[in-house]
């Protein structure tokens, strides 16, 4: 299996760089150890990550920063995915790599984003990433980050449910409609993620500490433009390329602010039934 296909259009267009996701980010625990350290082609132990992140100034570290979201979004979907599905929640863990990686799906490198490997259950992250993402695409909030990280989490879910693996059977079935149900996939992670901001100040760390004190008008409306900038529309005009909807893959700018605003208007992942109807 290669590398999923990535959430804001692959390499070309804005400077061979990425925009969002791919298939489904995953951490492990609720304690510092989810994420592994990478490094280069290799996986790393988190042993430094851990004494890093211990320090007192440890949220001034963006890798910390992202293993405290990873824990909040994973502490949320621990609780409500058997509340809401009646299944149990896997974790996994997250990569962090720097400039290449080896990985069950095979090499990738920055170019090509953050990704899921269905084949190791590990997703991966260069988080140079989001300096891109502010710089070239101008979504600059902080909380840009844990949305980012929260639509990965979203596919993780639809991969233990079982949506994904539906979805591509149905895409074989009916080539004609792949980049539609494509689209409805991305949607409903973006539904997730919304669903995750909403509850996310009931998330706590492993000693009881709530890892959210407040989720501001602010922070929403962050995440809010994030999804406006990577929109499939957003993303071919800033490449020069013609709006063209039968090249779409994840949704335009209204549909993923639309979504990301019904998941958390509701903070219910019931209510992500992308696939239930028309977009």
């Amino acid at each position: 299996m290669g590398i999923p296909i990535p959430i804001g259009g692959g390499r070309g267009g804005i400077v061979g760089i990425i925009i969002a996701v791919l298939v489904a980010l995953v951490g492990g625990g609720f304690g510092l150890n989810a994420a592994t350290n990478g490094g280069g082609s290799e996986q790393g132990d988190n042993t430094s990550l851990e004494q890093k992140c211990s320090a007192q100034d440890a949220l001034e570290q963006l890798d910390c920063r992202n293993t405290l979201y990873v824990n909040s979004i994973q502490a949320y979907w621990r609780t409500a995915m058997p509340e809401v599905f009646g299944e149990q929640y896997k974790p996994s863990k997250t990569v962090f790599f720097s400039q290449n990686v080896s990985t069950g799906c095979g090499a990738a490198d920055s170019g090509v984003g953050p990704f899921y490997c269905p084949a190791d259950d590990l997703v991966y992250i260069d988080l140079t990433f989001y300096r891109l993402l502010a710089d070239q695409l101008g979504a600059q909030g902080e909380f840009a980050q844990p949305y980012v990280l929260a639509h990965e989490y979203g596919h993780h879910v639809q991969d233990l449910l079982g949506t994904e693996a539906q979805m591509r059977r149905q895409q074989q079935r009916d080539p004609q409609n792949a980049n539609t149900l494509s689209v409805k996939l991305e949607l409903q992670a973006d539904c997730y993620a919304g669903a995750w901001a909403k509850n996310a100040t009931g998330t706590s760390d492993e000693q009881g500490q709530k890892i959210f004190k407040s989720i501001t008008d602010q922070d929403i409306q962050q995440a809010i433009d994030t999804a406006e900038k990577i929109g499939d529309d957003a993303i071919q005009q800033r490449s020069g390329r013609p709006v063209n909807p039968d090249e779409f893959t994840h949704g335009t700018s209204e549909q993923r602010k639309q979504w990301f605003t019904k998941g958390f208007s509701t903070g219910d992942p019931k209510a992500c039934d992308t696939f239930g109807g028309t977009l």
